[in-house]
């Protein structure tokens, strides 16, 4: 049985995972901005099959808090084994255009909580020399597109910083997982037109905890977005910012 713990757990893609652990009969903490939306889903583990579910509401933007909750959801678990960050917002590329202090907010929310909540839970793993942590990023961070690079810029700054956790950490025992959907099909999603690149959430999620469980380095989901990544990368740059992308 796995302690698992769970920050922006009532995302589509954190709940589909919380389904699966709870399946498994792990211990579930959740941790979320919606009381409502928390204690619904707490409600949906237990009836799953979670060995024990528990939750604390946070805006992973209130930084000064972070630390308290994490005592608070190693308290609850007794422990700390996976840790899945799963929080973020979609930013509208438009506004923030035009507007700094919204582009510096989806910044905040996309990169700098994540890495300030990273911190705390790879100093946390790394003294008591185990556990997984994994963090749902994004295809967009590989190359900065003119369709979403505020977003872009967010989730590439998140992917470097995890890569020099991961190296640190190696031969601590902690595992460091990096996560990189493609398109999803999830309510913050719901606006596109959906095609044939995009899945579901159940099958993101099932990609994700077998990640977790064998301590992957980084993972692209569905695999096909690694091939397609690498041709996007591998464009030469001249050529790159005459495409609509």
């Amino acid at each position: 049985m796995k302690r698992i713990l769970i920050i922006g757990a009532t995302s589509a893609m954190a709940k589909a995972c919380a389904r699966l652990w709870a399946a498994q009969g792990h211990r579930l903490h959740l941790v979320g901005r919606q009381t409502d939306l928390l204690l619904a889903l707490t409600a949906d583990l237990q009836v799953r099959g979670a060995a024990a579910v528990t939750h604390a509401v946070l805006d992973a933007n209130d930084m000064d808090r972070h630390d308290a909750v994490l005592d608070a959801a190693v308290a609850s678990l007794g422990g700390l084994d996976t840790v899945l960050i799963a929080h973020g917002t979609l930013s509208d590329q438009p506004a923030c255009e035009r507007d700094v202090a919204l582009t510096m907010r989806e910044l905040q929310t996309n990169g700098l909580s994540v890495i300030a909540l990273a911190t705390l839970l790879a100093n946390r793993l790394e003294a008591q020399g185990s556990g997984t942590l994994a963090v749902i990023g994004s295809v967009a961070g590989d190359r900065g597109r003119q369709s979403n690079y505020v977003y872009g810029t967010a989730k590439g700054m998140v992917a470097i910083f995890l890569q020099g956790l991961r190296q640190r950490l190696h031969k601590s025992g902690v595992r460091v997982v990096t996560i990189k959907p493609g398109f999803v099909d999830t309510p913050m999603t719901q606006a596109f037109k959906k095609g044939p690149l995009w899945a579901a959430p159940e099958t993101v999620a099932r990609r994700i905890v077998a990640a977790t469980d064998r301590g992957a380095d980084v993972v692209y989901v569905p695999g096909f977005w690694r091939l397609i990544m690498a041709l996007i990368k591998a464009v030469p740059e001249g050529l790159f910012k005459t495409l609509r992308l």
